[in-house]
């Protein structure tokens, strides 16, 4: 383990903090880290197909990371997930997991998960699982090869079915992530949703986010979820049940199916009030909200820190929280067809 890890883990043992609950008494438990702004993909709703990512030394490095997470973990925050852009493309990310999984071996963190776009997983899920993650989510948004290639621009469904097997051979729980996208993949979901329940996964359906610019009109992809239910539920029976994973997504019981379908509502119906959740990204920017622009500066605080001195970024964090907004008020329509943020997704962490 590097000096850096050490002298984070010292500070962090050392120092007794106080809960983070933000001006709407909200408690926050939950970091999501974006250790990368590349992919490997280039989905038609959340990137432009010639991106320009940022240049490698805006990165944190991965002791970075770990220190700020290890802060955030002093800080109250009881599950971890890590995202990118594609979190399982940048160099030597298992060492990241395999630092942060002490944290898990304390009792500190309850729970250390990743989404991924699962063109790793083949090659990474035994190693996961060794570092103590049990629950991964995957972004499938078709089980069509030439429809996948199409929406990804870049993907191999294949190669990420392989994945999926790996992980779940690995003793991983998966659930799959699928974007609703109108006349794409919508008269495609109720296959996929007795697809993944076959195979023992749960699915959580998202509606499209106008996150960036990505040289299309979002009107004619977004897909309210609220809809689409009413039209699964002329077919199936969907019953509401309390399941929570920490995040957004409000879920119901299929009879039929016997599985689990989650639905993340960021338009037609957001989810603000029950949130407990800021995002990380990988050049230390901490948002407060996806659907808001007010950011602090963690890279900076970081940096002028002594390595076994956290002090400094428990109190810029303490700043942070204290201005977590009530909520976001995403808009798609003719009328709001573009991004509501400039930033993409992939920025901010997915």
């Amino acid at each position: 383990m590097s000096e850096c890890f050490v002298n984070a883990q010292s500070a962090e043992n050392s120092t007794h903090m106080t809960p983070m609950i933000d001006p709407f008494a909200r408690h926050i438990t939950y970091l999501r880290v974006s250790v990368t702004d590349r992919c490997d993909f280039r989905c038609v709703y959340c990137m432009a197909e010639n991106m320009t990512f940022l240049p490698k030394k805006d990165l944190l490095t991965l002791e970075e990371l770990d220190r700020l997470c290890a802060a955030f973990i002093t800080k109250g925050v009881r599950k971890l997930r890590i995202t990118g852009g594609e979190p399982l493309v940048r160099k030597n990310i298992m060492s990241l997991f395999k630092s942060l999984s002490r944290h898990l071996d304390s009792g500190a963190l309850e729970e250390l998960t990743v989404t991924t776009n699962g063109s790793q997983l083949e090659k990474y899920a035994d190693e996961l699982y060794s570092f103590g993650v049990r629950r991964i989510n995957v972004s499938i948004d078709t089980l069509n090869d030439e429809k996948f290639h199409r929406i990804t621009r870049w993907g191999d469904l294949a190669r990420v079915r392989r994945g999926l097997d790996a992980a779940l051979a690995a003793g991983m729980k998966v659930k799959i992530n699928t974007v609703a996208l109108k006349d794409i993949n919508e008269f495609e979901i109720p296959g996929m949703i007795e697809w993944a329940h076959d195979q023992g996964m749960d699915m959580t359906l998202i509606e499209t986010m106008p996150l960036g610019e990505i040289e299309t009109d979002r009107t004619n992809q977004y897909l309210s979820l609220s809809d689409l239910r009413k039209t699964l539920e002329a077919n199936w029976t969907l019953d509401d049940i309390p399941h929570k994973t920490g995040g957004p997504a409000r879920y119901v019981k299929i009879a039929e199916t016997g599985g689990r379908l989650g639905f993340i509502t960021p338009l037609s119906h957001n989810f603000c009030e029950s949130c407990n959740r800021v995002r990380l990204t990988c050049t230390g920017q901490l948002f407060m909200c996806l659907g808001q622009e007010d950011v602090s500066d963690l890279r900076a605080v970081l940096r002028q820190s002594a390595e076994h001195d956290n002090e400094a970024i428990y109190r810029a964090i303490d700043r942070a929280i204290a201005r977590k907004p009530k909520g976001h008020d995403f808009i798609i329509d003719r009328d709001h067809n573009g991004p509501s943020l400039e930033r993409y997704m992939s920025t901010t962490g997915g």
